[in-house]
């Protein structure tokens, strides 16, 4: 099978270090370059061109979404996946990190496995927005003008959600790993991984960020 080349612009040497000894464990990635600044990586991903680059907005030359905006939408025309890695929750700088053109939005003290999800997710042609900050994005998504809830104990019946699962749905809107999830409610990973197959499935979601804007929008949570 053939892997996902990754590149990453992060200005902070222990950060890029961890991603790099972190990304290099997942089988199917490759990683092909980093850099410390927006100019040194708009460089990198000439010389490398990556399928998915990862771009900390706050760097100290030039901001991440100004690298995004040059790689997107500038003579670069680089036709990468661009996935913004922040601890920036702002609804302003979120909406303008996706204008610029990036692909997926991950917070920086999400686990290891939701920013893994989001490379593959936004290399396989997906949008990935991370569940903490999705009704930012819903609330802006076309046709998301607000429209008379459903109790969540009508729409749970007619999802076939049991309790349960709508404890691990709303954990997952909150942004929760699966580890996070375990410990919150007592329960092993393997446990947690089958509630979450089980909500994708009755929801019909691809991944947890799709089944956390159908939950906000269903009012399956709060």
């Amino acid at each position: 099978m053939e892997k996902i080349r990754i590149a990453l612009i992060e200005d902070e040497d222990l950060i890029r270090q961890g991603l790099q000894d972190a990304l290099t464990m997942e089988p199917s990635f490759e990683w092909v370059g980093e850099a410390a600044n927006g100019r040194l990586g708009l460089v990198m991903m000439q010389q490398t061109r990556p399928d998915v680059v990862i771009i900390d907005i706050g760097l100290p030359d030039m901001n991440g979404i100004d690298v995004t905006q040059q790689l997107k939408k500038g003579p670069l025309n680089c036709q990468c996946r661009v996935v913004i890695l922040t601890l920036n929750d702002q609804e302003e700088t979120v909406l303008a990190a996706f204008s610029a053109g990036a692909d997926a939005y991950c917070m920086k003290d999400s686990r290891t496995e939701l920013l893994i999800e989001a490379i593959q997710a936004t290399h396989g042609g997906f949008a990935w927005i991370d569940p903490a900050i999705a009704r930012i994005v819903l609330a802006h998504a076309p046709g998301a003008e607000p429209s008379e809830p459903s109790s969540p104990s009508r729409t749970s019946l007619s999802y076939g959600l049991t309790e349960r699962e709508l404890e691990v749905l709303q954990l997952i809107v909150d942004g929760c790993s699966n580890a996070d999830i375990a410990e919150k409610l007592y329960i092993t990973v393997g446990t947690v991984k089958t509630h979450v197959r089980n909500i994708l499935n009755k929801l019909c979601a691809n991944d947890r960020t799709q089944a956390a804007v159908r939950a906000i929008r269903s009012g399956l949570v709060n």
